[in-house]
């Protein structure tokens, strides 16, 4: 009996170690696409998307509803290319909740977007990643945005 349960004991903690390594490798997959971001480097964020990846945001309507705007990855990619060196914006992700199941894993991240030191504006990123046997990369992301309530 004592043999059954100290087996169990171990696959259980190695169970939870492969979890946390896993999520860990999510995260970084998350990280260095921001640090890609706020270096303005293409190459770093197309490094950790799928060449297919789907870009939306949920926008806030003049008459109060809220609609998905998408955009082109490469369009992204091109606009903050564009982006002054002269003007320092940093995105900040507040936490991470990582789900995984299997080749899919789902990351939300609250964030706090600055400009120049100042807050601009706050919300919730969703990624959704696909490990397609060779890596995790990020196949779709959607966020809200919003100037108030970002306490």
């Amino acid at each position: 009996m004592k043999n059954h349960l100290l087996i169990i004991s171990l696959f259980i903690c190695f169970q939870i170690s492969a979890q946390t390594d896993e999520k860990l490798e999510v995260q970084r997959i998350i990280d260095n696409f921001f640090i890609g971001f706020h270096a303005q480097d293409s190459i770093k964020m197309r490094s950790v998307v799928a060449d297919e990846m789907v870009l939306q945001t949920i926008i806030n309507s003049p008459d109060g509803s809220y609609k998905v705007k998408t955009d082109e990855f490469s369009s992204f990619l091109v606009s903050i290319s564009k982006i002054p060196s002269t003007l320092k914006f940093e995105e900040n992700l507040i936490d991470y909740n990582i789900q995984i199941d299997g080749p899919m894993a789902n990351v939300w991240t609250k964030y706090e977007f600055k400009i120049n030191g100042e807050l601009h504006h706050c919300g919730v990123n969703s990624f959704q990643l696909l490990n397609d046997g060779s890596g995790w990369k990020i196949i779709y992301l959607i966020d809200t945005r919003r100037e108030d309530n970002c306490n």
